[in-house]
């Protein structure tokens, strides 16, 4: 029996996949600005015009190739006191410093240059902010009856936390910064332990 091959809606598919591939890549490597169609077609093998056909523009491409979020689940807060969610900001850290996929790398990469990236990156760590307070406020009730922990300043505190380890991860991963590189992971978390559970408790 003849081996029935691919059907032209599968070749399309894959053919997609290896151009968002190519382009995952490259945008993570060098940004939004200085990644051409031209490039993504030579690296995924493809002409030129067909990627162009598929996605009609770089911006769509950089939008399709950039879809999975930032806020992976590694990013959601564990419900607990305030030990549970420092160890949990800690350990998500520690996952981004180990490396993050393209996808992410090609979002941080382009969100100072690129509006649409810029706006990504914002709506996915608003979210992980918002997610970071409620897990303040819930850990404090009835701890704090004078309103310290109301929920504008559990935002502020989860806002600082996680502009905290954006920072860490932009200056590790992204700009490679030499004292970052040397540090062990568990060099980092020790270093940062104190401060994130500080915003986290709410300690003056």
């Amino acid at each position: 029996m003849t081996a029935v091959g691919p059907t032209r809606a599968e070749r399309r598919r894959n053919t997609e996949q290896r151009i968002l591939a190519a382009a995952r890549e490259l945008f993570a490597e060098r940004g939004f600005e200085r990644t051409t169609i031209r490039a993504v077609a030579s690296a995924a093998q493809v002409d030129p015009a067909l990627v162009m056909q598929y996605f009609g523009s770089k911006q769509e491409l950089f939008s399709q190739a950039v879809r999975i979020s930032v806020a992976g689940a590694e990013d959601r807060p564990r419900t607990g006191g305030p030990e549970a969610l420092t160890d949990s900001l800690l350990a998500s850290l520690g996952m981004k410093i180990g490396g993050l996929p393209e996808a992410s790398l090609a979002m941080l990469r382009s969100m100072l240059t690129h509006p649409e990236a810029a706006e990504a990156a914002r709506t996915a760590l608003d979210h992980q902010i918002t997610e970071l307070a409620t897990a303040i406020s819930a850990g404090h009730q009835g701890k704090h009856q004078n309103g310290h922990h109301q929920a504008e300043d559990a935002r502020l505190h989860a806002a600082l936390a996680v502009a905290t380890m954006v920072g860490v991860t932009i200056g590790h991963q992204l700009l490679g910064i030499d004292d970052l590189r040397r540090a062990s992971p568990e060099e980092i978390a020790a270093a940062l332990r104190p401060a994130l559970h500080a915003l986290v408790t709410g300690a003056e």
